[in-house]
């Protein structure tokens, strides 16, 4: 299958060419066919799988097909994401794809001054892009009107729930027409996120794309088991073999993020940190320093890395291993992607050898230990021989095909 085949427009197939797409993902393939005839639709997929394109690709070709009068300044289509890196990644898509359009697209959200947004709001935009903070906030102010939008674009919805934006979203979703689309997001579908796409959706379209499996089987993955104390010395140590070219480390605080930092810029190991508290210049310069290898090792949390596309990103390490599971996939999901080779990395001290067993439970797989590294716990044995006969009993449970549960011996990278 072949986007011409989609029924898409010449001027938005060549900015597809331009940018090197050719096949549309198995997300883009369902979705943008229902998004062009103008239904509702609710879509679960997967972090990596394509979705920004799956709903920028429709919305650029029905606004297109009736473009706005000259001296028109009317939002028509309003696209609502977590955070500032999402809304600036999915603000650039929206131009990379409609660059032959003449549509008009900019982002609002927080943590920085609001002049220049409202100023290029001002001139008129076809599509506005927002965190929900700065868009209530500049609708409160009169700056912004939402009477006029056709489509209307929920993204990262599980995401807006765990962040505590729902009733934000409700607000936004009182202060739009009548008559809209809508195209609902998520990657998992919880009860909390089924209740409120059926308060926002009618009649909607469903589209659920689930993965191969949870994980990408190119990752290689492996767990450290360590204790708290050392594993500052242990991602050191990791560090220091000079095939990791870059990698991105996750942590669960802010306050930590910035102490990883703080080490490994002390061992000439060029690092920085990406997180809430940071400005937005700040994470762009991270993140920017990042894609053009400046810095080798960023370290985020995780509503920070939401948003964070980096190309042929081979490494990221855990080191700290979050307590819910698809939080785990999300973080490693960040490399291995369109089919490249990637290594995914946990430290996992006695309080997170549980939060391993459920990742297990998740992915249905075992994950080999990195057992011959000098800061293996004195009794990592136990916590391997748990986690394995935890996962074995749910393999036997969920009747799954599982890997065998021979302990396979790795060697730390020095």
């Amino acid at each position: 299958m072949s986007f011409k085949s989609l029924n898409i427009t010449d001027p938005i197939l060549r900015s597809l060419n331009e940018e090197g797409y050719s096949t549309p993902t198995e997300i883009q393939s369902r979705a943008i066919p229902i998004a062009l005839k103008g239904n509702d639709l609710l879509a679960s997929a997967q972090t990596g799988t394509g979705k920004t394109a799956a709903f920028a690709i429709p919305v650029l070709q029905n606004l297109g097909a009736n473009p706005q009068k000259r001296g028109q300044k009317k939002i028509r289509s309003l696209v609502v994401t977590p955070t500032r890196e999402l809304a600036i990644q999915i603000d650039e898509s929206f131009r990379n794809y409609g660059r032959y359009t003449g549509l008009i697209g900019t982002t609002v959200y927080g943590g920085v001054s609001q002049k220049r947004q409202v100023k290029k709001l001002k001139k008129g935009v076809d599509i506005l892009t927002a965190t929900p903070g700065r868009l209530l906030d500049l609708m409160n102010q009169g700056h912004i009107s939402l009477s006029d939008v056709e489509v209307f674009v929920l993204d990262e919805a599980d995401r807006m729930l765990d962040m505590g934006f729902i009733h934000d979203i409700k607000k936004i979703r009182k202060a739009l027409p009548k008559k809209h689309q809508t195209l609902f997001f998520s990657a998992t579908m919880p009860r909390a996120i089924v209740k409120l796409s059926n308060s926002i959706l009618h009649n909607p379209s469903k589209v659920e794309v689930e993965p191969e499996s949870p994980t990408v089987d190119a990752i290689k993955q492996g767990v450290y088991f360590v204790e708290k104390k050392n594993k500052k010395a242990l991602l050191i140590d990791i560090l220091q073999d000079a095939g990791i070219e870059s990698a991105l480390v996750f942590t669960r605080t802010k306050r930590n993020a910035n102490n990883v930092v703080k080490l490994l810029n002390k061992q000439n190991i060029n690092a920085e940190a990406i997180h809430g508290n940071k400005s937005q210049s700040a994470r762009q310069r991270a993140l920017g320093n990042f894609k053009d290898q400046k810095t080798r090792v960023l370290v985020a949390t995780d509503i920070a890395a939401r948003g964070i596309d980096v190309d042929e990103l081979k490494y990221v390490i855990n080191y700290e291993v979050p307590n819910e599971p698809e939080t785990y996939v999300h973080r490693i999901g960040r490399t291995g992607r369109a089919g490249s080779d990637g290594t995914a990395l946990s430290f996992v001290d006695s309080v997170e050898r549980a939060y391993i067993r459920d990742i297990q439970k998740l992915i249905g797989k075992q994950i080999p230990v990195m057992d011959e590294h000098e800061f293996a716990t004195a009794n990592h044995n136990t916590a391997v021989s748990q986690s394995n006969h935890q996962s074995s009993n749910s393999s036997r449970r969920n009747k799954k095909k599982r890997p065998s549960g021979r302990k396979r011996k790795f060697r730390s990278r020095r």
